[in-house]
């Protein structure tokens, strides 16, 4: 039940986003997503709960306390329904990538090309960054389920986290820049700041991450494992394909990634900059339109179909957690606005920055999202409430700084928070506990948070 009045309040949000002069159509939305959270309560454990509770308890006390009517414990729900369809609609761009089995033609060029261990990690990497610049999450299992299973092949003391450090890596970089990626359609809601102008700035920073961790991680995989490798399995494994019959379309798979990555890309540059519409709303929309045309492309209509029917019946069952969260949190940011209690912690933020002073804070704000993400709060929610606090003149006078810096941040949090999906999947794929993949992201992490720093404050240095 609580799946679909998620869904219900999906399909009222884009329908109000599409109408916006009925306004009696925001009701829906509100009520909706009261009902999915009050039902999601039966269903949530641990962390969880208590950060739901807390929100949904300090935002009634709120409303009550102000003498507001009662009907605003309802209508304040909804405040954060766009994150909740994003992250709901994001996974269907896998569809295509799974139905039409381009992870074979990955397996096939790691087995012909890569000679050692170093490519092979930075290989693992570069395929994890080129699927999460375009699936998002569902890039984990794509790519792990594609590469595992030729890491016998070289001679690494620790498989399981060779694969984890190489895949969460390279996942977590294109998070900065990519269009369809939760995290930064969030930010650039909540700064305010223009795609276009944002991506030059984010895709350095993203390929510097890329660089660093293949400098630092792949080091230690030095020269003399590369004469190690298993000739006699690569051997088997090419006198097998000489036996293979040849496949033209299968040369013509990773054009195809290409093209409609591009395409893609295209699309949501065009509406955002084109329509006034929000960043997140226009790539939702795009998301099942996009993965269909490409289905149809490859002649896997039915099985798009079957994958879409399984994605909306499951999906939103496995996330709900997190827009629990997400919906509990935006009716205590709904609260604390229209009670205007969010003027009290505006002004403490915006004393605290005085005292420190801007370049001071700038330093700190990327570590706050990380450390939030170790008590259970999603980086996206963390973020939110950071925008909330720095509403002031520095959010105004340095939108492009704020938002390099709000995004910069996220990345460590993706990377060691051990409540997140990211680090909860790949602990599903090898067996592994989150804290312990936590561990071993420190090393690369803690480099990372350096480099976002240095680069913040050169931004700092530069506009101001």
């Amino acid at each position: 039940m609580a799946k679909n009045f998620y869904l219900l309040a999906i399909v009222s949000y884009m329908t109000v986003t599409f109408f916006p002069q009925i306004s009696w159509l925001h009701l829906f939305v509100s009520v909706f997503s009261f009902l999915a959270v009050m039902k999601t309560l039966q269903y949530v454990r641990g962390l969880t709960l208590f950060f739901g509770l807390f929100f949904l308890i300090s935002g009634g006390l709120l409303i009550v306390k102000s003498s507001f009517p009662l009907t605003h414990l309802i209508t304040s729900f909804g405040e954060m329904i766009e994150m909740v369809t994003l992250f709901s609609l994001v996974p269907i761009l896998g569809l295509p990538i799974r139905i039409g089995q381009y992870a074979e033609e990955v397996r096939e060029k790691v087995n012909q090309k890569i000679k050692n261990s170093r490519q092979f990690y930075m290989l693992t990497s570069g395929v994890a960054y080129f699927f999460s610049s375009f699936m998002n999450i569902a890039a984990l299992p794509v790519t792990y389920y594609s590469i595992s299973p030729s890491i016998n092949q070289y001679p690494v003391p620790n498989g399981k986290k060779y694969l984890s450090q190489s895949i969460t890596h390279g996942f977590a970089m294109p998070l900065l820049w990519s269009p369809v990626t939760p995290i930064l359609a969030t930010v650039l809601a909540l700064t305010g700041t223009q795609y276009t102008v944002i991506l030059p700035l984010l895709l350095a920073l993203s390929i510097g991450g890329l660089l660093l961790d293949w400098l630092i991680s792949a080091r230690s995989f030095t020269s003399k494992d590369q004469n190690h490798s298993s000739e006699r399995a690569r051997s088997e494994i090419a006198a097998a394909r000489e036996n293979e019959p040849s496949d033209a379309s299968h040369s013509s798979r990773f054009f195809q990634l290409f093209v409609f990555i591009l395409a893609l890309y295209v699309s949501i540059i065009f509406l955002d900059h084109f329509f006034k519409m929000s960043f997140l709303f226009s790539v939702s929309i795009l998301i099942i339109p996009f993965a269909f045309v490409w289905s149809v492309f490859i002649r896997k209509t039915r099985e798009f179909s079957v994958g879409l029917k399984d994605h909306f019946s499951s999906q939103i069952v496995k996330m709900q957690n997190q827009f629990f969260i997400f919906l509990s949190a935006g009716f205590f940011i709904q609260a604390m606005q229209i009670t205007h209690a969010d003027k009290a912690l505006n002004q403490t933020m915006e004393t605290l920055i005085q005292w420190m002073g801007t370049g001071a804070f700038l330093l700190i704000l990327p570590l706050i999202p990380l450390i939030l993400a170790f008590v259970g709060l999603h980086p996206a929610v963390s973020l939110v409430f950071i925008s909330e606090a720095v509403r002031t003149n520095l959010l105004a006078d340095m939108p492009i700084v704020v938002t390099v810096a709000m995004l910069g941040g996220a990345i460590p949090a993706f990377l060691m928070g051990p409540y997140n999906a990211t680090l909860g999947i790949m602990s599903g794929l090898i067996k592994e506990k989150p804290f312990t993949l936590s561990n071993w992201n420190f090393k690369f992490t803690a480099v990372y948070l350096v480099l976002i720093t240095f680069f913040v404050e050169s931004l700092y240095i530069i506009f101001f």
